[in-house]
């Protein structure tokens, strides 16, 4: 449906009903909305699916607000100190006015400050009512010392999310990438130079390490999508590709772009430029290698909704998130780690399993239901919907 929109408006209610929850889960919902809105279909579609997709997007819109007024009030509360804010991801794409920022959905606001003043960024920041929502210490340490950020915040007002990063990967990675080097290119957002955004070549592979490398697929299909935007975007631009592919090898992260090539290629059916791929080629790994790559990220980068979801997807994503631990971390931290988080579950995933328990039985009796007749049938219903927690969901 992402690939040609121009096809829904022959689709019966039950198929929508379908591919809405899956754009749902995929966070593309909004997105899609603003396709079919461009394409002059929008109106064209039935009354139900129409609603659903419009109430995304102003969603998206509220989102798009909440961000530039967050990053507004990061930039007063750093702007004495002097230290220079780079933007990362979705909140680089909405305030740089880059195509994947169009219908996105935020969970939180990626920044990046250099390392030696990032105690101090730590500081104004907890004195401007952010404050860390890891409580438990040994995550707390291990977010210090072996990845590429200090524990997320959260405003105790405004509740919104903050990652702060030194980099774009952990110094512990097979390839860890120096801050100073992505720096040096970053491009200034305002006069004063304190916002900035990485290099067009940078944000690409930023993208790519973010999804191949970090082992979180929830938002799989619209990370993919962002890299598909990314590139068309930037694409156009005399000699892109050429800087694209010598800034992977510079960087050592030719092992993400040739992922990000092969699966915009595989599940997207997007395929790059002739010579981008023939770049891509040299770095290809075997093919056993291929084929339990395909065998694993042709499932994970799927909606996770279980109408996508086979026998095997569950294992693929948990062998993916494995590979993304190992490839941050050497195996002598790497297992007492793993070993400690598999034996004792974060508050936080226990939290967000029973909230999908919660959705899911919510949907198994919204399913059950026919609208309310009258106040009788409505009392039953708000029975029934507090039996199973609905009043819980926020």
């Amino acid at each position: 449906m992402l690939g040609k929109p121009e096809r829904v408006t022959s689709l019966p209610l039950d198929l929508w009903d379908l591919a809405i929850r899956q754009a749902r889960e995929a966070g593309v919902l909004a997105r899609l909305c603003f396709q079919l809105e461009d394409l002059g279909i929008l109106a064209q579609l039935p009354e139900k699916p129409r609603e659903h997709l419009e109430a995304a997007r102003t969603l998206a819109l509220k989102h798009a607000r909440d961000v530039r007024w967050e990053v507004t009030c990061l930039r007063s509360v750093l702007a004495e100190s002097g230290v220079p804010i780079t933007l990362l991801k979705g909140a680089a794409y909405l305030l740089a006015d880059l195509p994947p920022a169009r219908g996105r959905l935020f969970a939180d606001i990626d920044i990046m400050v250099p390392r030696t003043r990032l105690e101090e960024v730590e500081r104004l920041l907890l004195h401007a009512d952010w404050v860390p929502m890891v409580k438990d210490l040994y995550d707390q340490r291990y977010y210090r010392r072996w990845t590429h950020q200090i524990p997320p915040l959260q405003h105790v007002l405004r509740h919104s999310v903050l990652d702060v990063h030194h980099t774009i990967v952990p110094p512990t990675a097979h390839a860890p990438v120096s801050a100073a080097v992505l720096a040096s290119e970053s491009l200034p957002l305002d006069d004063d130079g304190q916002l900035h955004v990485l290099a067009p070549e940078d944000m690409v592979l930023h993208s790519a390490v973010h999804l191949f490398n970090e082992g979180e697929f929830n938002r799989g299909l619209r990370d993919l999508l962002d890299l598909h935007d990314l590139l068309s975007h930037f694409g156009r631009r005399p000699a892109f590709w050429d800087r694209l592919t010598g800034r992977a090898e510079a960087l050592g992260l030719t092992g993400p772009l040739f992922l990000c090539c092969r699966y915009l290629d595989r599940v997207l059916g997007a395929p790059l430029p002739d010579r981008a791929g023939e770049a891509t080629l040299q770095w290809q790994p075997s093919t056993l290698k291929r084929t339990t790559f395909d065998a694993l990220f042709d499932r994970a980068l799927l909606p996770d909704h279980e109408s996508c979801n086979d026998r095997l997807t569950g294992a693929a994503r948990w062998l993916l998130y494995v590979r993304a631990h190992y490839l941050r971390m050497p195996l002598h931290l790497l297992l007492p780690h793993l070993a400690r988080k598999s034996l004792l579950r974060p508050a936080d995933v226990r939290e967000e399993e029973d909230r999908r328990r919660r959705q899911t039985r919510i949907e198994q009796l919204l399913r059950t239901m026919s609208p309310p007749k009258n106040e009788t049938d409505r009392r039953q219903a708000m029975q029934r919907s507090d039996q199973i927690g609905i009043g819980s969901e926020s």
